[in-house]
């Protein structure tokens, strides 16, 4: 019986004075199991990048974007993203209360004006130093469907195509959120590699930000892009 033969130890080091020993993974439950993404000819925009472990608001903060997609309603956003980047942008001339009481007039004026017209509608938010593309919750609902994701995500596609001043652009994921929740058709939150094919079929193709509590989930491994690679659909079907 053949054994397959282990990959060497790298011979380089990670941390000063052999911190390695105090800091294997399996001491920390709150982690994340980085696998290798897809190797193969390197083609420009066919891929969306997942930031693991990455804090989202600081990149934001740091000047890494310019654009980010995130949800919006018209009844109560304190608790969203959008309230801590109006609050934490020196540029911004937005509260919270702000963004609520536009996002109902926005609702209000369609409801008049274009009550045939399909939703969601995405609201700009020009922070200056930051463009916020906010997905408007349909009136009405407490929660965003995996169709409104989707037709959202063709809206901002088409608003980021070409718009070299727009880039680069990041996402939140939708998942685990205090404000616009995300819900299947199964009443439950759909899994992450469903938000993704969502987003990736409306057309986007800049980076997402997992959920926090997705740290939770260091037993699984994860990939740093999507799509992912073509070896988990063989595993899945049974094939090693």
């Amino acid at each position: 019986m053949s054994t397959a033969a282990k990959s060497p130890v790298p011979s380089l080091r990670l941390y000063e004075h052999d911190a390695e020993s105090v800091l294997g993974s399996d001491q920390f439950p709150d982690r994340v199991t980085l696998l290798p993404g897809e190797g193969g000819k390197v083609v420009p925009k066919e891929r969306i990048r997942i930031l693991w472990g990455q804090d989202m608001l600081r990149d934001i903060v740091d000047g890494r974007y310019r654009t980010v997609i995130c949800g919006v309603n018209d009844e109560d956003n304190s608790h969203g993203i959008i309230a801590q980047l109006v609050e934490l942008m020196a540029t911004s001339q937005w509260s919270s209360k702000a963004i609520t009481s536009y996002a109902k007039m926005f609702q209000e004026s369609v409801g008049i004006h274009a009550a045939s017209d399909r939703e969601p509608y995405v609201l700009k938010f020009d922070l200056d130093s930051i463009l916020i593309l906010a997905i408007l919750r349909p009136k009405g609902k407490d929660h965003f469907t995996l169709d409104d994701l989707s037709r959202g995500f063709h809206t901002v596609a088409k608003m980021l195509d070409g718009r070299r001043d727009r880039w680069p652009a990041a996402t939140v994921s939708f998942l685990n959120a205090k404000a616009n929740r995300l819900v299947g058709p199964d009443g439950r939150e759909p899994s992450f590699e469903t938000v993704l094919r969502t987003m990736f079929e409306a057309g986007f193709r800049g980076d997402v930000y997992a959920a926090p509590v997705m740290w939770r989930f260091g037993h699984v491994g994860v990939f740093p892009s999507y799509p992912f690679p073509e070896s988990l659909e063989r595993m899945r079907g049974g094939s090693s």
